[in-house]
């Protein structure tokens, strides 16, 4: 028991096994003895191999002997270093040679400071050189709230609420933001931005901008339109003109510390701003303010539901003034309407009414071969269509008239008659498409609508006589304008229009004219209008020194979704001209949603013009 215990113990040593072996075959003296060698060597072998595959799968890498294991210790801890050494080469290589400019540019946007110098967007002066709308510089107040810190948190909302008179809640949101940029307030002036930063307060910082200013405040409004704050015009001429009065903001770039403040002697760049360009308008703004004025009276006055001024200039198609009550200031838009932005004599259509009767008398000269002094025996009634159409006299019984008195009277029978005369063809082409009629007037204004006008195909028994008198149709006031600038400039249509010029200089709209009838065609038309405000129904239009042409309108309002037509509501209008003989201011007045026919809309005229024709030179004539 001893021997084998001491066998099988020194078999589990370092070269046990095979010294067992060879004591086994020398000491032999009997068969038993070798028999007894043998198997104790097969044992030996046997827990031998069972011992190499032990140590195999139990090497201790940092206590056995190195010369005999399968791993070692000095090889894996070198392979460990190489390894390590691989991986902090691919990361050296990857910040200073694959990926360098990234790295940098994320440096330097973690330390500098890039803010936007907002070029001044162009001035818009009135013709006389008043400054209707400019810019000005302010700022914009921001907060980095990992500057903010929790003992200023307090003291950070409370400035920024008293100060720029922001929500306390909304302040309290932005700053605990993560982030390192939030706009508390735009466009701030620039003595509320000092007053804050006075408080030195880190975190709250501010970057220069610029603001749209109204000197006149509310005057022209709606033709002005407006900016956002990023000083893109999204209305009115600021939209029309937004490429060239856009200018080309610049940049500035600073480097800042840790804290936040900014380096002294630190990187530094500025790319200055451009500002935009200036334009001059045909808007006279001491007409403009008594048109405002006139036209928001007449409207309370009246009831109506809107109305509306255009003043120009005929043989050119300036713009002198432009409006339409109710307005909105544009100081105050979070109380404006979508309707009050709009200005109602380019963007809505009306049905004309009884100023369209001088472009159909205009085509029964000049086409079919008709006088001021033709004659026609008119009824009291006659049926256009289904209906039964009656002057505004409600006569009963007929009456021979010529063209001049139809216009005096402002015969509905008796242009009835007229537009027979015509022909369906001939009113198409030469009223309709002549005086361009639902087609664009070149006006530089956005939003024009074309108007509502059947096509010849589409005329049915009533279209004929029911536009012969300005019905069954719907035009824009613009349109309305450029026809009749035909009939007050010797048959030249011009384009209406607001630029006059543009950095200096002076803008050629003669593109846009168009011979449209004779020179003796618009006169005698011009003439009978002249007899209109003489002697008809326009005589509240009657300007004191004057020679003024004119028609009335009133125009019964469709209602909506039918062909029938609203009791008492009307779209009254009047347009004139002055002189009869040499125009050279027209004014067409519009009331809409009123009970209130065209003796309504004369008065406005009167006042509007008293004041237009001397500020624009224009001798009396009498």
């Amino acid at each position: 028991m001893s021997s084998n215990y001491d066998r099988r113990r020194g078999s589990g040593r370092t070269g046990g096994s095979r010294g067992g072996a060879q004591d086994g075959i020398r000491g032999s003296r009997s068969p038993r003895g070798a028999r007894g060698a043998r198997e104790e060597s097969r044992g030996r072998d046997a827990r031998g191999s069972r011992d190499h595959r032990d140590a195999r799968v139990k090497t201790d890498l940092l206590h056995s002997d190195l010369a005999h294991e399968n791993i070692s210790r000095h090889g894996f801890l070198m392979g460990g270093l190489g390894l390590a050494g691989l991986l902090i080469t691919a990361r050296l290589a990857d910040y200073q040679i694959f990926n360098a400019n990234r790295y940098l540019a994320e440096a330097d946007a973690r330390r500098m400071i890039s803010q936007t110098l907002y070029a001044k967007r162009g001035t818009i002066y009135d013709r006389n050189g008043t400054v209707l709308v400019s810019s000005v510089e302010c700022k914009n107040v921001y907060v980095n709230p990992q500057l903010i810190e929790k003992k200023q948190r307090k003291k950070a909302i409370a400035a920024l609420v008293d100060v720029l008179g922001v929500d306390e809640e909304y302040v309290a949101d932005l700053i605990d933001q993560d982030t390192t940029f939030a706009y508390v307030k735009r466009q701030v002036d620039d003595e509320d931005a000092e007053l804050l930063a006075q408080k030195e307060i880190a975190g709250i910082e501010f970057e220069p901008s610029i603001k749209r200013v109204y000197p006149n405040g509310t005057l022209a409004s709606q033709v002005l339109g407006i900016v956002n704050v990023d000083n893109v015009g999204v209305s009115g001429l600021e939209k029309q003109y937004d490429e060239i009065l856009t200018g080309v903001n610049g940049s500035l770039v600073r480097e800042r510390a840790l804290d936040g403040t900014f380096i002294a002697g630190g990187a530094y760049k500025k790319i200055p701003a451009q500002d935009g360009m200036d334009i001059v308008l045909g808007i006279d703004a001491n007409i403009q303010r008594v048109a405002e004025d006139a036209i928001a009276e007449v409207v309370e006055r009246v009831g109506a539901k809107n109305g509306s001024v255009l003043v120009s200039d005929p043989t050119t198609g300036e713009i002198i003034c432009a409006c339409s009550y109710p307005t909105y200031d544009p100081t105050d838009l979070a109380n404006a309407s979508n309707e009050d932005l709009n200005l109602r004599v380019v963007t809505d259509v009306y049905e004309p009414g009884s100023v369209f009767k001088s472009f159909v008398a205009a085509a029964g000269i000049e086409h079919e071969g008709m006088t001021p002094d033709t004659a026609m025996d008119v009824p009291a009634m006659v049926r256009v269509g289904d209906d039964e159409v009656r002057d505004a006299d409600k006569r009963d019984y007929g009456l021979n008239m010529t063209l001049r008195e139809m216009m005096r009277r402002s015969s509905n029978t008796g242009f009835v008659l007229v537009g027979e005369k015509i022909g369906a063809d001939d009113f198409d082409q030469y009223v309709i498409k002549d005086f361009g009629f639902g087609t664009s007037t070149g006006i530089d204004f956005p939003g024009e609508s074309l108007g509502i006008i059947k096509g010849r195909s589409e005329y049915d028994g009533a279209t004929l006589g029911s536009m012969s008198f300005g019905q069954a149709l719907a035009v824009e006031p613009v349109q309305m304008v450029r026809a009749m600038s035909a009939i007050a400039n010797k048959g030249v249509m011009t384009t209406p229009h607001f630029l006059k010029t543009r950095a200096g200089q002076e803008v050629d709209w003669t593109d846009g004219e168009q011979q449209v009838l004779s020179a003796e065609t618009a006169a005698a038309v011009a003439d009978m209008m002249r007899t209109v405000v003489d002697e008809g129904i326009g005589t509240g239009a009657q300007v004191a020194g004057y020679e003024i042409s004119g028609k009335t309108g009133t125009a019964e309002r469709a209602v909506e979704g039918t062909s029938g037509y609203q009791e008492g509501n009307y779209m009254s209008s009047f347009m004139g001209f002055a002189s009869t003989t040499d125009a050279r201011a027209m004014c067409y007045i519009t009331l809409d949603g009123t009970a209130a026919g065209s003796d309504a809309a004369t008065p406005v005229f009167k006042t509007i013009m008293e004041t237009a024709l001397p500020a624009l030179g224009i001798k009396p004539t009498g």
